[in-house]
């Protein structure tokens, strides 16, 4: 299954279960459902629907390993300010 530019290191089935999670986010999105955030509703407009997907799968991880290792807790609030993901 090819996944984008995202990267193959690490544990295949988490990467598979983020660009599933990621789908189902874009095609909510794009049928109005909800509410997301700026960035990813710019990043749908402008790209097509897999790529966005591999991007919002690259943002949540990003996002899941900052708070691991920083034992942070998840900020809704504060994340959606900076225009992080808001699913």
């Amino acid at each position: 299954t090819r996944l984008g530019k995202i990267t193959r290191a690490g544990d295949e089935d988490l990467r598979r279960l983020l660009v599933i999670g990621a789908t189902a986010v874009i095609q909510q999105a794009r049928r109005g459902r909800g509410h997301h955030s700026r960035w990813l509703l710019a990043l749908i407009k402008r790209k097509p629907p897999k790529l966005a997907a591999v991007a919002l799968a690259n943002k949540v991880a990003r996002i899941a390993w900052k708070l691991m290792t920083s034992n942070e807790s998840y900020d809704v609030a504060r994340l959606d300010a900076a225009g992080a993901v808001a699913a």
